[in-house]
């Protein structure tokens, strides 16, 4: 679930969820995404400017732009040394306590993720990127029902913006699962919000692959394979599609297609077998 979100990440699709601790870090891992600005909720009652910013706040602050930098870059363990610092500096940093819950999400070590983003929450109350955030672990470790009213909460502020992110998560956790009739209604709003989404697209086109509601699925996984974000991936649901609904002419153009621009990929290999249900 996660590793296809991934890929369209490092393509430029950080929008995922329209998937920033600064701005400009969006969907920094998986579904997770990266926060927002510090708000009046946070000790302070303001948001601080250059000018009335606290200096342990700006210590805090260079040390967080850094460590979002060297997570965005794959290096974890120094992005975590230094949020370390940076809340040594600021211990009321809400953002860097969502950065540290996002490094140790990649890094699998769930209770210490959970323990982060519960004291970002602690210090920027019923913040919407926050509780996306704790329900994507949640996700991550099967707490479903955690995990929903994680997004049903996020979802419930009315000023929230990234809606479609956390619709689009909540998609993917419902399929996971098993609740294949809410996901399709999540991933469906996140698609009216977000039309672009090739995640969104990729998986409602593959669950209604799944409930044999194939020209539907036809709708979704064209446009997808018409557009910059197409891989081996998309390519192959589009081939067992248009095979499913006869179109031998459609099926063999993305066969061509998948071929030629993926020879290695496992899709290929299956494909050259005629190993459709793979």
């Amino acid at each position: 679930m996660v590793g296809l979100v991934e890929r369209w990440q490092r393509m430029g699709r950080c929008a995922l969820l329209a998937c920033g601790v600064v701005a400009g870090v969006a969907g920094l891992s998986g579904c997770a995404s990266g926060g927002s600005a510090p708000s009046a909720g946070e000790p302070g009652g303001a948001v601080f400017t250059q000018s009335d910013e606290p200096e342990a706040r700006r210590r805090a602050r260079i040390r967080l732009e850094l460590a979002t930098n060297y997570f965005e870059n794959g290096q974890t363990t120094v992005a975590l040394d230094e949020v370390k610092q940076a809340l040594v500096a600021d211990p009321t940093y809400s953002d860097a306590f969502n950065l540290r819950g996002l490094i140790y999400l990649r890094l699998n070590e769930f209770g210490q993720a959970e323990e982060s983003f519960r004291r970002a929450l602690g210090l920027r109350s019923n913040d919407p990127n926050l509780l996306h955030n704790l329900g994507w672990l949640h996700c991550q470790q099967r707490k479903y029902a955690e995990a929903d009213q994680s997004f049903v909460t996020a979802l419930a502020n009315p000023a929230y913006t990234a809606r479609s992110k956390t619709l689009m998560a909540r998609g993917l956790c419902q399929m996971e699962a098993g609740q294949v009739a809410e996901a399709e209604q999540s991933l469906l709003k996140a698609y009216e919000l977000d039309a672009a989404n090739p995640v969104v697209g990729y998986h409602l086109s593959s669950l209604l692959m799944r409930r044999n509601e194939l020209t539907r699925a036809q709708f979704y996984i064209r446009r997808l394979n018409n557009s910059d974000f197409s891989n081996a991936e998309t390519l192959w649901l589009g081939i067992k599609v248009e095979r499913g609904l006869g179109d031998i002419v459609a099926m063999r153009q993305l066969g061509d297609q998948l071929r030629r621009r993926f020879p290695e990929a496992r899709e290929t290999g299956a494909y050259q077998r005629g190993a459709f249900n793979e």
